[in-house]
């Protein structure tokens, strides 16, 4: 950070902070775990396995993850948003090489540099949300994958480089998990992401089933609008099937979590299907008592799966 550019003020109001004081890495490190802590999620942020000398630094990741997409999605305005974006870009290309205020980047440069980790994924997530500003309509799939190649896969792929995975095959099949997810969060969220403006179903799998665009924005629901979210369901499940092979080319202490994101998602698409589809009337998600159930059920497969070798 330029030490002569004053701190964007924005910076320290969606997730506030005194940016008069500079904080030392590890209170910037206890910032971003309570931002972790504060924020509902489908599904656990941080397991109870993962190990402790590891939980600061995918805190410090995802408060990174947390700020970038309220900077795209809770300003209320497409090119204010992709002013700040810019300017979070800029703070991320230059927090090695300058001395970062913002928590989020003090804790995240000792974060990088501990992991070597490079800056493209990071680079890539704020694309994504700058995507969400600029792009509302997906033609067909491949065009909502290459949305995923920047919104979603990027964390997979930096979870497993900070456990010491960097080979082609691990992150292709974490890619399919992070696809996947992202999927299964544009299927709850249709009617939350209409009122943004936003449609992630793709225009060429609507038309297929013969749905149209006046329809999704009326909520119409019926059997065209059934068979179109059956096909994209039966579709994310898929990637998700793919995904469970990364399990058992990892270290026992990750397992848990590989398998909770997989089978949190597929029990998400699971929640749809119980409610015949209509994704209108009830945004599906996990409740505490299904989330502990869950744990519970990966954690015998997993033990299960030792037995068997």
């Amino acid at each position: 950070m330029n030490p002569t550019r004053a701190l964007e003020p924005m910076f320290a109001q969606l997730h506030p902070f005194d940016p008069q004081k500079t904080m030392t890495v590890e209170e910037a490190f206890q910032y971003c775990e309570a931002l972790a802590r504060s924020h509902y999620e489908n599904f656990t942020v941080v397991s109870y396995l993962v190990p402790r000398g590891k939980r600061q630094d995918l805190y410090s990741v995802y408060a990174f993850c947390r700020w970038s997409d309220d900077l795209g999605d809770e300003i209320g305005n497409p090119q204010e948003s992709l002013r700040l974006l810019n300017l979070w870009l800029e703070e991320l290309n230059t927090c090695l090489d300058e001395k970062p205020r913002h928590p989020v980047f003090i804790a995240l440069r000792e974060t990088i540099r501990k992991y070597d980790l490079p800056l493209k994924p990071f680079q890539d997530l704020i694309h994504a949300f700058k995507m969400d500003q600029e792009k509302q309509h997906y033609q067909d799939f491949g065009e909502l994958l290459h949305y995923c190649q920047h919104s979603a896969n990027p964390v997979g792929r930096i979870f497993l480089m900070l456990f010491g995975y960097r080979d082609e095959e691990r992150f292709l099949l974490s890619d399919a998990t992070c696809t996947a997810l992202q999927l299964t969060n544009f299927w709850q969220d249709i009617p939350i992401d209409l009122k943004k403006g936003r449609i992630y179903i793709p225009l060429e799998d609507m038309a297929r089933f013969h749905y149209c665009e006046n329809e999704l924005a009326t909520h119409t629901f019926n059997h065209s609008f059934v068979r179109l979210m059956k096909f994209e369901i039966d579709r994310s499940r898929t990637l998700f099937q793919k995904g469970l092979g990364l399990i058992p080319k990892i270290r026992p202490r990750v397992q848990l979590d590989i398998e909770l994101f997989n089978r949190g998602g597929l029990s998400i698409l699971k929640a749809i299907e119980q409610n015949h589809y209509d994704v209108f009337t009830q945004r599906p998600t996990l409740s505490k008592f299904s989330k502990g159930l869950l744990a519970f059920q990966s954690s015998l497969h997993l033990v299960k799966r030792y037995l068997q070798l």
